[in-house]
């Protein structure tokens, strides 16, 4: 009641009369003033709040100072007024399609003080509920306005990451939840922020809430924080660094109920590989995958790293998950990883019909590299909804395609491939295919039934071979097939059996292309199957529709005349005057606008799979279809080799062009070669400075041992010098001696005749008595 009549005596005027919003809004914001009374600014602050919705800019122009300074002032200590002016400041700074600009002007005078940012981060250390919350509120407003310049407060915040982690810890969903909202705002951008809130226990405060909402079975609450810990390491090394030396790694596969430790020759559990699956789930563990694969990419190392490829391979051959998911774990997997496919031991599973997915029948084990293989040829579950053609299901078989073509990019797989594809070996074995028409065995079994009018039976006599009828090559199967291809085409009823049609024809010609290219003889077996004939007649009935069909056929056209240089009916010359009757800048029109297809633009090398055209708008991706019709190594193959036949269009016939470049074969065994080549220079060099390092060390130790015999050379001179001075020691010794004897009997002498002794001769003689004595 006290608010109540606070406001209306606020709104009335002195006279009693109503007064203008205007009016009231300036009396409130002077209610604002510091000098009035808590209750008072409490009363003018919700009665403000209540004007924003009709005057959103005149309560910005007026109040919005004396808003912001109760938030320093009033919002610490009194929960209420807290809750009133944070929401009243969102909703001032709240963008919608009618006031974008009012919005980002009260946005820009919020932030223009930084300690206004740092009093918000400064509350969400207040464990209040409606403070906290409409904070949050707040902050991701701001955030969402002018994300860089709070950013940057942030970062000089005294309170800032230790409240915004708090935060992640309360146990109230609705805080939770709005917290990782704004942090997910916060760290956009910003590597520093990213880093600061990591090494402040972000990882562990997110996964945790992840675990507590059930794991990846949550809901939108686990989709936010793993998006979260998503940007937390996305492009950022250093917290890529720090995640892999925690105990995160571990927990991220036991929330896909994978193993941590994991041995190559135990299999996984049944709960990892068989789960029941919903949108919301596919969307949680699509971003776990994300973060998994995101860490094997960043050249990390460590037995979790390898855990991660494991689970990758287990998910995507030997598991019911979904066809996304397992397109997904196959393109995560490192263009360069050494994983084991073929000693890697799978139990694949395969779903009982009409179960609705609901029961499964576990199969043989099978090596992972079968597995991959079987995946990549005959599609999901070995081709079980193969006949439905879908999307996903050939994006699946498209990324079997390219695990497989790195796996045996490994030097020594390589090396075996490229000696099995020397020229002219494998296109000679290729060419001397013939397969056998024979007859049904029901057709046998009657003729030898067949009993003849006299009543007696006898055997069939054996079929006469014509010429005929003799078996037929590869290469004249593929040329009749192509013909009959066209003329099957010309016949369809509708326009999905002549794209059917098209789209095996595009094959052929793409497989001819490639076996006819330098294999003169492969070309005049072609030409000699009425080839020719069956490329002339689609580039002269061209349509507008149609491009892709026509410049194929002109490539593959170009192709034979470039290498027909094999003796037979149909030679060079044959060929040039339909080149010259067709006319050159028409044959290279065409092959230009093959390039130009959208078809061929879009072909990449992990992609492949186009999407086919459907009447039924927003077909769900799970139901909508697919289609392959050209991949990635005949696209490389024609830019490769376009100008190339582009270039022989215009030679004489006389002269064989000297451009063509190198078969595909001898180009992979240069490559080798080229390669190894690269290796051994380098080990050539390696050695090189090896050697360099050795005779440096070579020539100290010869100066070192000719030091050494110069040494010995002194050593030996100065013991002949020292012996020398020995001696000369000794012979003085003796001489000293001698004199002392001899001096001694002179002095006995001179007593004996009576003559007088110095008192120091004796007592020298003394001396030498008493010495003579002691000895």
């Amino acid at each position: 009641m006290d608010f109540l009549s606070q406001t209306y005596i606020a709104l009335r005027g002195p006279t009693g009369a109503p007064q203008s919003a205007q009016d009231t809004i300036a009396k409130l914001s002077d209610r604002l003033s510091p000098s009035t009374l808590l209750a008072d600014r409490r009363a003018a602050v919700l009665a403000l709040k209540g004007l924003v919705r009709d005057c959103k800019q005149d309560v910005g122009d007026r109040a919005l100072p004396g808003l912001l300074q109760v938030l320093q002032n009033d919002a610490e200590i009194d929960a209420e007024i807290a809750k009133a002016v944070l929401e009243t400041i969102t909703q001032l700074c709240e963008s919608d399609d009618h006031s974008k600009d009012i919005a980002l002007t009260h946005t820009d005078y919020v932030i223009a003080n930084e300690q206004i940012v740092h009093v918000l981060f400064s509350l969400l250390g207040d464990t209040h509920f409606y403070t906290r919350y409409a904070t949050l509120q707040l902050l991701s407003t701001l955030l969402q306005n002018r994300r860089s310049q709070v950013q940057g407060y942030f970062l000089k915040a005294p309170a800032g990451a230790s409240s915004v982690i708090a935060v992640l810890e309360d146990k109230r969903e609705i805080i939770r939840n709005e917290s990782i909202t704004m942090i997910q705002m916060l760290i956009s951008q910003s590597p520093d922020i990213q880093k600061v809130l990591a090494f402040e226990g972000a990882f562990e405060k997110l996964l945790n809430t992840v675990t507590h909402e059930g794991g990846l079975e949550g809901g939108v609450v686990s989709q936010d924080a793993l998006r979260c810990v998503d940007s937390l390491l996305r492009y950022n090394s250093s917290n890529q660094s720090y995640f892999r030396e925690t105990s995160l790694p571990a927990l991220l596969c036991s929330l896909l109920l994978f193993p941590s430790k994991l041995s190559l020759q135990d299999a996984p559990p049944q709960e990892f590989a068989l789960q029941f699956w919903d949108s919301q789930k596919v969307a949680n563990v699509s971003l776990v995958l994300g973060i998994m694969g995101m860490l094997v990419g960043s050249k990390g190392s460590g037995q979790e790293l390898s855990v991660f490829v494991r689970g990758f391979v287990e998910l995507a051959l030997a598991s019911n998950a979904p066809t996304p998911l397992k397109t997904q774990a196959l393109h995560l997997l490192p263009a360069t990883f050494t994983f084991p496919l073929s000693e890697v031991i799978l139990t694949p599973y395969m779903p009982v019909p009409e179960t609705r997915g609901e029961e499964w029948d576990r199969l043989e084990p099978a090596s992972a590299l079968d597995v991959l293989v079987e995946l990549a040829l005959h599609g999901e579950y070995n081709g079980l909804y193969s006949d439905s053609r879908t999307k996903d299901g050939l994006e699946l078989r498209s990324a079997a395609v390219i695990v497989f073509d790195n796996f045996v990019r490994k030097e020594d797989i390589k090396q075996a491939i490229v000696q099995g594809m020397l020229p002219p070996q494998a296109k000679t074995a290729a060419r001397s295919i013939k397969p056998s028409s024979s007859i049904p065995s029901q057709a046998q079994s009657q003729g030898q039934l067949f009993v003849p009018a006299d009543g007696s039976p006898s055997a069939p006599a054996p079929p006469e071979e014509d010429e005929e009828d003799a078996p037929q090559s590869l290469l004249h199967l593929f040329a009749e097939n192509l013909s009959l291809s066209f003329l099957s085409r010309s016949r369809a009823e509708d326009d999905r059996e002549e794209r059917e049609w098209n789209r095996l024809i595009v094959g052929y010609i793409c497989l001819l292309a490639q076996w006819l290219w330098d294999d003169p003889k492969a070309v005049r077996d072609f030409l000699e199957a009425g080839g020719l004939g069956t490329l002339v007649e689609p580039i002269n009935q061209t349509s507008e529709s149609e491009t892709l069909i026509p410049g194929l056929c002109a490539f593959l056209l170009g192709v034979c005349y470039e290498f027909n240089r094999e003796p037979g009916e149909i030679t060079r010359a044959t060929i040039h005057p339909i080149i010259s009757r067709l006319g050159v800048d028409v044959l290279v029109g065409h092959m230009t606008r093959v390039r130009e297809h959208d078809w061929f633009k879009s072909i990449g090398p992990e992609s492949m799979i186009l999407p086919y055209p459907s009447k039924a708008p927003n077909t769900p991706s799970a139901e909508q279809e697919g289609e392959i019709w050209l991949d990635w190594s005949f696209v490389d193959f024609w830019k490769s080799n376009q100008h190339t036949i582009q270039r022989g269009l215009t030679t004489d016939p006389n002269t064989l062009a000297s451009s063509s470049g190198s078969s595909a074969e001898s180009a992979m065994l240069i490559n080798s070669l080229r390669e190894v080549i690269r290796s051994q220079v380098q080990e050539i060099d390696a050695l090189q400075l090896r050697l360099k390092e050795l005779s440096t060390t070579e020539v100290r130790l010869v100066d070192s041992e000719a030091r050494v015999a110069e040494l010995e050379a002194d050593l030996q001179t100065s013991e002949g010098k020292k012996k020398e001075v020995e001696k000369e020691q000794e012979d003085l010794l003796v001489l000293l001696d001698d004199m002392s004897t001899k001096r001694r009997r002179d002095k006995q002498r001179m007593r004996e005749a009576g003559m007088e002794v110095s008192e120091d001769e004796g007592d020298d003689d003394d001396d030498q008595d008493d010495d003579d004595a002691d000895e």
